[in-house]
């Protein structure tokens, strides 16, 4: 079974979106949610699914849409099923849309298929707004702590050694700009290098590693970053489940799904117990991210029968959750640049008088 990483732009890696989005030819989160919802809307009209696609790509303005569709459709058209003709443009759609539509179809579900479908990408999508409207702010003030600060800093030390220079002279203001931009330029040529490693890193299959060690360990990332992966990981799991996949390929699918390969590692380890005839709350018992309140939550969705419903409420659980630690991580993110712009302006004072009355003095003692 193919698997590969989800690289359309969770939530918790919104800042690592840009740079996968170079290395991912995949459709984006915003466009695979009004595909999906046209798809389900048509789909529950009765339209064929031949002239739903027709449907679809008159109404889209996306090109690279309207060619998969188009491919997709020709395909169908030859004879190929659904997930045939789905699996043929892997390189454009998502795993897990691919298994979702193909199991879907299997099972005499697409209508649910697309339904739920449209509504994971819906979800997915307002996590990644949510987390882009919490990170605007704070990301600007840093932006702009780091140009005003090093802009003033460099140039008090060059007034302060012009006014104060024994041989004199007015101080280059135009010189000083060409300066500072070629200072700029240097941090630009830094930032360039390290995007170009992460880029290499990526296509190497390493990125995700050495991302997600920061992300699933350090706070206040690791908060966040483990209870969206765990969202994702059971509401995959319930839709999976629902379209007559074996637990243990849910299992697997699922984990793949989480983005993070410490989380789907830790995940993939219920497996072999679900083989040995464990229940789901047995087989994580042993989970280093789940937390006990949601394995209560597995155990009685097992007892009562109504196991789809309990794995979509664990999920919306760690969603619940996962907003809650945003705010809280905000929180603590604007109390800390707060602190470095308080720093950057304190030492931006500091650094003005010290050097002019340092100035002075060296001045009089010349005298």
């Amino acid at each position: 079974m193919e698997r590969r990483d989800d690289t359309d732009g969770s939530i918790e890696r919104a800042g690592v979106g840009c740079i996968m989005g170079l290395v991912s030819s995949q459709l984006k989160t915003k466009t695979l949610v009004p595909m999906c919802r046209q798809l389900a809307t048509a789909y529950d009209a009765g339209i064929p699914l031949v002239r739903s696609f027709d449907v679809l790509k008159r109404e889209t303005k996306d090109r690279k849409v309207r060619d998969i569709l188009t491919r997709m459709q020709d395909s169908i058209k030859g004879g190929a099923t659904l997930g045939e003709a789905a699996r043929g443009e892997s390189k454009y759609l998502p795993p897990y849309f691919i298994q979702l539509l193909a199991t879907g179809e299997v099972g005499g579900k697409l209508d649910v298929m697309f339904n739920d479908l449209a509504d994971y990408y819906e979800d997915r999508l307002e996590m990644r707004r949510e987390i882009v409207r919490a990170m605007a702010y704070p990301l600007a003030l840093l932006c702009l702590a780091w140009f005003v600060g090093t802009f003033a800093i460099r140039l008090i030390g060059q007034v302060v050694g012009t006014v104060f220079s024994s041989r004199g002279g007015a101080f280059d203001l135009m010189g000083y700009f060409m300066e500072y931009l070629r200072f700029q330029g240097g941090v630009l040529v830094v930032v360039a290098a390290v995007v170009a490693g992460c880029i290499i890193l990526a296509r190497l299959g390493l990125f995700g590693w050495v991302w997600g060690l920061f992300a699933t360990h350090m706070w206040p990332l690791s908060s966040v970053t483990r209870r969206f992966g765990l969202a994702r990981f059971f509401r995959s799991m319930a839709l999976l489940l629902n379209s007559g996949l074996p637990v243990q390929q849910c299992i697997q699918e699922s984990a793949a799904i989480t983005g993070n390969p410490y989380i789907e590692r830790d995940l993939l380890k219920a497996i072999p117990r679900v083989q040995d005839g464990q229940t789901l709350s047995q087989a994580f018992e042993d989970s280093k991210y789940l937390l006990p309140t949601a394995r209560e939550m597995l155990y009685v969705g097992e007892q009562s029968g109504k196991l789809d419903s309990s794995l979509r409420k664990v999920s919306q659980y760690f969603m619940d959750e996962a907003s809650h630690a945003v705010k809280i991580a905000m929180r603590g993110l604007y109390v800390l640049i707060y602190l470095v712009v308080a720093v950057v302006i304190g030492y931006t004072v500091i650094t003005f008088y010290a050097g002019y009355f340092g100035g002075m003095l060296d001045a009089i003692d010349g005298i």
